[in-house]
């Protein structure tokens, strides 16, 4: 049987061809997206069984690219499609994937991620929110800490403890679990620079049906970490202010629905440092002429063409279908050095004024130095600290000792733990 060659050209012509004869702009968003999905446009990467073509990982970006040109709409942005989708899709089991992946893919369902708590954080795997198998449902109590978009999710890709007689890692298990019910409370957190784009989430008797389980019993370690992979090589998907250059009602409700994700957001930018933002600042300040400040943006531009290289490297490897690899937590801490340098930056142009908070008369930039300096450390914590990816490029990649775990082999119980 002759083989069929598949390339970027052929995959637009095809999907070009089908937009123009598909694309009705007056349909409801939903309307629209369940059409891809009934064509396998949604992510064409994905089994056909499940809604895809079995094409390439380039082709995703080929075909959102020409919806993006028709002025038509995509996929939904957020931690449905960035994480909950594919890790479902990677661990099943298939009454999981029917259930759940074409509502996330259509943007019906929203979710969260419910992972870090008060005394797990960097050490994920001595998390202590239990499930507890009732007949056909699972009860949970616990808590989980920095949730984004707790306040608004339908679900939430949950790790709760199963089993406290085997190791920590060993007694873990993944669920879906449904956020509108009495037993889960959200709670906004107002961080020091004004916004709560966090929640924390308590958990008092919440029920999980049994089927709602993401792989097997007290596998969850193995499929949080497929979470986590995702999480480092995306990051978070920002929505555009706008999705389409088109009109009509699936755009204005696509609008709308990036707007309410991209509102959690807003603090990101300052989050990263506003490295763009450098070079503006110190011409304003009339310190552009400044040798120190000159150097210090030499290292500040160096360290953005090299992390956006490694940006590229991990888009090739997308490319390719290579698992998420080494480019993952390289990128991460490369975001890191970025971010720390441009705060530098911001400190050395705005000087001690820059701390100041308020509008132009009051402060510097409308108090966005002030607010680039409380946000920078986050960069380091959020999604995986520094010191963790530190860990994983050193034994996973270079194949050092792993970091000493005396608790490793024993059961979870028998651990000393805070409280």
């Amino acid at each position: 049987m002759a083989t069929v060659t598949v390339d970027a050209r052929s995959v637009a012509t095809e999907v070009r061809a089908w937009i123009a004869e598909a694309w009705e702009p007056e349909l409801s968003l939903i309307e629209w997206r369940r059409r891809l999905l009934d064509e396998r446009w949604a992510v064409p990467s994905w089994p056909r069984r499940w809604y895809g073509r079995d094409l390439p990982p380039w082709a995703d970006d080929v075909v959102q690219a020409e919806l993006r040109s028709a002025g038509a709409v995509g996929l939904p942005v957020g931690g449905g499609t960035a994480l909950a989708g594919p890790t479902i899709l990677t661990h099943g089991p298939d009454v999981v994937r029917e259930r759940f992946l074409a509502p996330l893919l259509t943007g019906e369902h929203t979710w969260c991620q419910l992972f870090s708590e008060p005394g797990a954080g960097s050490d994920l795997a001595g998390l202590t929110t239990t499930a507890v198998r009732d007949g056909d449902r699972w009860v949970v109590n616990g808590q989980k800490v920095w949730n984004t978009s707790a306040h608004h999710a339908d679900y939430g890709i949950l790790v709760a403890r199963t089993n406290w007689d085997v190791s920590k890692h060993r007694g873990l298990s993944y669920f879906a679990l449904p956020m509108r019910q009495p037993g889960v409370e959200v709670r906004p957190l107002r961080q020091m620079y004004f916004h709560a784009s966090f929640n924390e989430v308590f958990m008092t008797d919440a029920e999980i049906p049994a089927d709602h389980l993401v792989g097997e019993e007290g596998n969850g370690w193995a499929v949080a970490l497929t979470t986590l992979a995702f999480e480092r090589r995306f990051g978070v998907l920002m929505a555009r202010s706008r999705p389409s250059a088109g009109q009509g009602r699936a755009v204005e409700e696509a609008e709308a629905e990036a707007a309410e994700h991209v509102r959690t957001y807003s603090w990101y930018p300052q989050r990263a440092g506003r490295p763009d933002l450098a070079v503006p600042h110190a011409q304003q300040a009339g310190r552009a002429a400044d040798a120190r400040v000159r150097q210090e943006l030499a290292r500040l531009h160096c360290l953005q063409r090299v992390s956006a290289w490694t940006a590229e490297r991990a888009k090739a490897a997308r490319a390719l279908g290579r698992p998420p690899g080494a480019e993952g937590s390289i990128g991460k801490l490369a975001l890191s050095n970025v971010a720390r340098q441009a705060a530098t930056v911001h400190s050395l142009v705005g000087g001690a004024s820059g701390l100041l908070a308020g509008t132009e008369s009051t402060a510097p930039f409308d108090g966005l130095i002030a607010e680039v300096l409380i946000s920078v450390p986050a960069q380091s914590i959020a999604g995986g600290t520094d010191e963790i990816q530190r860990n994983i490029l050193g034994e996973k990649m270079l194949g050092l000792p792993r970091e000493p775990a005396p608790d490793k082999d024993l059961p979870f119980r028998d651990v000393p733990r805070n409280g």
